[in-house]
């Protein structure tokens, strides 16, 4: 099985778990969202193990959690890093007035 094919043959549980992760409101900018924020960090982390790798951490901060994940089971092979916000931003105040742009 091709990589394309394993994507494509998931297609529908790809996007349904996408669905979910998009319903989680994690503003990061507002503190009655905390516990979505944390929600969204377990969510995360949830799918980082179901992927297969073996260390998986949720870390503490001062602000929000971050997830921490490394799979070291390719010696010899490229590192590779991602990087992503599991956070939104609230849609207001906007600053700018995008119906005159």
């Amino acid at each position: 099985m091709t990589l394309t094919e394993f994507i494509e043959g998931r297609r529908e549980q790809h996007l349904i778990e996408l669905c979910d992760f998009l319903r989680i409101p994690s503003v990061s900018a507002k503190t009655e969202h905390k516990p979505d924020i944390e929600r969204a960090a377990k969510w995360v982390a949830e799918r980082l193990r179901s992927a297969g790798f073996k260390t998986v951490e949720i870390v503490s901060t001062n602000l929000h959690p971050l997830v921490y994940a490394e799979s070291l089971e390719a010696p010899g092979k490229p590192t590779v890093l991602f990087y992503g916000h599991y956070d939104v931003q609230p849609p207001e105040p906007r600053s700018v007035d995008f119906s005159r742009v």
